[in-house]
């Protein structure tokens, strides 16, 4: 069951993008679920849940994968969902989040390289955390100065 969850239910078997794609099939499940449209408290504890499952599911493979593995993809799934949080839906809100997460959480500067080294899940999960918020602030920033 934490091998499941902790690759997105398969995806971080891919080859190759396995983490991008399951960025944006956070991105779609956000959508199909209409979380945009769910109270900000569920929001958070749907946040809260991806968090604690990762912590949790990242620390249980690790002494068979190795620490952060490119297999464990539900720290991609935590940073887009925070990214996304309290963002309402237009594709190009997903689109311009998605591109700041992932230059974020690939490019891994201020400080987000620094918080991989914390030990287990919480390093796994706390560096994608850390990016989410930064695309989050930004993006809130670009929507409500009206940049798009």
């Amino acid at each position: 069951m934490f091998k499941l969850l902790a690759t997105c239910f398969g995806i971080g078997y891919l080859q190759k993008g396995a983490g991008t794609i399951a960025a944006l099939f956070c991105c779609v499940v956000w959508y199909l679920l209409r979380v945009d449209q769910l109270h900000f408290l569920l929001q958070l504890i749907l946040i809260l849940s991806i968090l604690l499952t990762g912590i949790w599911s990242a620390a249980k493979v690790e002494s068979e994968w190795g620490h952060d593995s490119n297999r464990v993809v539900i720290d991609e799934w935590l940073g887009m969902a925070v990214t996304l949080f309290l963002v309402p839906f237009t594709w190009w809100n997903f689109a311009v989040g998605f591109v700041l997460f992932r230059a974020f959480d690939i490019g891994k500067p201020f400080f987000i390289r620094k918080l991989e080294a914390l030990p287990g899940g919480w390093g796994v999960m706390f560096d994608d955390l850390l990016a989410g918020i930064y695309s989050a602030v930004i993006l809130q920033v670009f929507i409500k100065s009206h940049l798009f």
